[in-house]
C-alpha cells in the first residue's frame, strides 16, 4: 500500500478530523494510482498544445522520503540532532508531489504545490528537506534553488533551516558547502540561496525549486510572477508554495487561495498543480477538539495539543486573541479585528450562470479619482438575492493603483470585473452605459436606483432622461442602520449570491462600522488607501430592497403571474 493510500484510509476513518478539500484531493490521488491520466493543455512557453498521459512511479514517489528521512536532521528544541522522521500526511503529499510521472519521459506532473497549514506542524523544516533533497539527488546538473520571500530576513527562514539540517548531518555536510551568501553542492553545480524582492537582480535566474513560504504576509504578485517565469528553461521545475491563513484581504495570498480552491472544486482544470489545504470547514468547529485536526494534522506529533487547549480557553473570553488563534491555528482567514464581518460571514462561494429578465433595484457609490466607482443590480431569483457590480478606475491610475496599494485591479479588468473610465477622472457616462447594457441585453430592469447625492446631480438627470428611477440615498446613521443590519444578516445565511466577485469581497472585508449611542450603525473604513465602495452600493440598492420591499415583491409576483 502506498502512503498515498495508507493516508486515504486514515481520512476515511477518520472523517471529523480532515477537511473536505483534503478528502477531495487524496480521493482523486487513489483514483490516479491505478489509473494513467491523460491531459491537454497549452504550454504558454513553447505556445502548443502538448498530450501527456501520467503514471504512477513508486519507485520515484519514494526517493525524497527516503532522502529526508535518512540524511536530513533536525535542529530544534527536543528534536535537536536527531534524524528527521515525517509523518504520514507528509510522506503523502511527498509521495504524490514526486511520484506522478510523464509516462514518455518520466518527468514529473506536478510543477506547482501549494501547502497551506496551520502553524506549528512542520512546514517549513518539510521545506528545507525538499530544497536539499531537489539540490543534492534530484539529477539536475546546475540546479538553482531559491527561497523567497519579498523580505530578506523571511527568505532566509527555509535557507537557514535547510543550513541547519546539513551541519547536523554527517554525510550532507562533507559533501555540501554552506557559506554565508548561499549553499553549494559542487557535484553538480548546484546552488541554493534566499532572496527578496529587494534583491540587486532578479533577472537571469534559472530556478530549478522555488520556496516560497509565508505567502500570505505578501503584498506583492509580481516576485512570485518572475520566480515562476524564471523556470521556464528546466524540464521538471517546483514552485512550492507554503503558508498559514493571514489578515491582509485579495493580495496574493487570497489569488493563490482561491485558484487552488477552484482547482480542488474541477472548476479550473490544472493538472500540474497540487494543492493541499489544511482547514477548518467551519469557523465554528474551533471549541470542537475533534475538528483541529483539520487545520492541524501533526496535531499531538508535532505540535503540542496542550498547548492549543489552553490557547482556545484563553481566546473564549479574548476577541482579539481569537482572530489570530482562527488565523493561526485553525487556518480560518481573518480580517481585521475592528471588521464588520469576519471573512467566514461575508464569504460565499456560490456562483450563478445567467442573470436575465427581471425586475430588479439599483445602487451606484460614485467617485471622481482615487476611489473605485461602482455600480450594483439587486434581484430576487428563487427566494435568493443576487447581486452583480461593475466598477471603474481611470486610466491613469490602473498601473499606479496596482503598484501602490498592490491591489490585483489589472486582473480584475482583464477578466471583466472592471473598466477604465476616463483618463484621471471618472466619466459617468460609462456608469450609465453599463445600467443601459444591463437593460438591453440581459433584460434586467431596475425598479428604482439609489444613490449618493454627493457629485451626482448631472448624472442623476443623465439616468433620468433614460427613464430610470432614480432615489437619493442620504447617508448616516438614521438611513443605513436598518438595512445595514439586514445585509449583514443576509450575507450570513449566505442569502446574498454576489457571484464569489473578488472585488466585492474585498471591499466587504475592509468595512468597518460607526456606532451611535443608540446602537445605529453607519458604513466607515479603518485606513485611506482601503475600498469599500462595492459595499456602500450595495447598501444604496438594499436601503431601497429594505425600505420597499413589499412593492418590489408585488412586481416579482406579478411578473410570475
Amino acid at each position: 500500500m502506498t502512503y498515498i493510500e495508507e493516508y486515504y484510509e486514515w481520512i476515511k476513518k477518520n472523517p471529523n478530523k480532515v477537511g473536505i478539500k483534503v478528502k477531495t484531493v487524496y480521493k482523486n490521488l487513489v483514483k490516479k494510482l491505478k489509473k494513467p491520466q491523460k491531459v491537454s493543455f497549452f504550454n504558454k512557453v513553447t505556445g502548443e498544445n502538448e498530450n501527456h498521459t501520467y503514471i504512477f512511479d513508486e519507485k520515484k514517489s519514494l526517493r525524497c522520503i527516503h532522502f529526508i528521512e535518512k540524511y536530513c536532521r533536525q535542529s530544534k528544541g527536543k528534536w535537536n540532532g536527531k534524524p528527521l522522521k515525517l509523518e504520514l500526511f507528509q510522506k503523502a503529499f511527498l509521495q504524490a508531489l514526486f511520484g506522478f510521472v510523464d509516462k514518455d519521459t518520466g518527468f514529473r506532473q506536478y510543477r506547482k504545490a501549494i501547502l497551506f497549514v496551520a502553524r506549528k506542524n512542520g512546514k517549513s523544516v518539510l521545506d528545507s528537506g525538499i530544497a536539499n533533497f531537489m539540490l543534492t539527488k534530484d539529477g539536475e546538473g546546475g540546479a538553482e534553488i531559491y527561497s523567497i520571500a519579498t523580505k530578506r530576513d523571511q527568505s532566509k527562514i527555509v535557507w537557514e533551516e535547510s543550513k541547519k539540517m546539513i551541519k547536523k548531518s554527517p554525510s550532507l555536510a562533507k559533501r555540501i558547502r554552506c557559506l554565508i551568501g548561499g549553499i553549494y553542492y559542487d557535484a553538480t553545480d548546484s546552488s541554493f540561496r534566499a532572496l527578496a524582492s529587494d534583491s540587486n537582480s532578479l533577472d537571469g535566474l534559472n530556478a530549478h525549486l522555488v520556496v516560497a513560504d509565508e505567502v500570505h504576509a505578501w503584498k506583492d504578485k509580481n516576485l512570485l510572477d518572475v520566480m515562476y517565469d524564471s523556470m521556464s528553461a528546466r524540464e521538471q521545475p517546483l514552485l512550492l508554495e507554503t503558508s498559514t491563513m493571514g489578515t491582509v484581504r485579495q493580495n496574493v495570498f487570497d489569488i493563490e487561495y482561491d485558484y487552488a480552491a477552484q482547482v480542488i472544486e474541477g472548476l479550473i482544470q490544472d493538472d500540474v498543480l497540487l494543492p493541499i489545504i489544511y482547514e477548518l470547514d467551519n469557523e465554528k468547529e474551533w471549541t470542537n477538539e475533534e475538528c483541529w485536526y483539520k487545520a492541524n494534522p501533526a496535531l499531538g506529533k508535532i505540535k503540542s495539543i496542550k498547548n492549543l487547549r489552553e490557547k482556545v480557553e484563553r481566546a473564549k473570553n479574548n476577541p482579539i486573541e481569537l482572530v489570530n488563534l482562527l488565523c493561526k491555528d485553525f487556518n480560518v482567514r481573518q480580517n481585521s479585528i475592528n471588521a464588520w464581518l469576519t471573512f467566514e460571514d461575508l464569504n460565499n462561494e456560490e456562483i450563478y450562470s445567467d442573470w436575465k429578465d427581471c425586475y430588479c433595484i439599483g445602487g451606484c457609490d460614485l467617485s471622481s479619482t482615487t476611489d473605485l466607482t461602482c455600480a450594483t443590480l439587486l434581484g430576487v431569483v428563487k427566494g435568493k438575492i443576487r447581486v452583480k457590480q461593475m466598477y471603474w478606475i481611470p486610466a491613469n491610475f490602473l498601473e499606479k493603483k496596482v503598484t501602490e496599494d498592490k491591489i490585483p485591479y489589472d486582473k480584475w479588468l482583464k477578466n471583466g470585473l472592471l473598466r477604465l473610465s476616463g483618463t484621471s477622472k471618472i466619466d459617468y457616462h460609462d456608469v450609465t452605459s453599463w445600467f443601459l447594457e444591463q437593460v438591453q441585453e440581459n433584460d434586467l430592469r431596475p425598479l428604482w436606483v439609489g444613490y449618493d447625492s454627493w457629485n451626482a446631480q448631472f448624472w442623476c438627470d443623465e439616468m433620468t432622461s433614460y427613464g430610470f428611477t432614480m432615489q437619493e440615498i442620504r447617508q448616516g446613521y438614521k438611513t443605513e442602520s436598518a438595512p445595514l443590519k439586514q445585509m449583514k444578516a443576509d450575507l450570513m445565511d449566505k442569502k446574498i449570491n454576489y457571484n464569489n466577485n473578488p472585488i466585492l469581497k474585498w471591499n466587504l472585508s475592509n468595512v468597518v462600522v460607526k456606532v451611535d449611542d443608540n446602537e445605529n450603525i453607519m458604513l466607515s473604513k479603518e485606513k485611506a488607501r482601503q475600498r469599500i465602495d462595492g459595499a456602500a452600493s450595495l447598501m444604496d440598492a438594499y436601503v431601497i430592497y429594505i425600505n420597499r420591499q413589499q412593492e418590489y415583491l408585488n412586481y416579482i409576483s406579478e411578473e410570475v403571474k
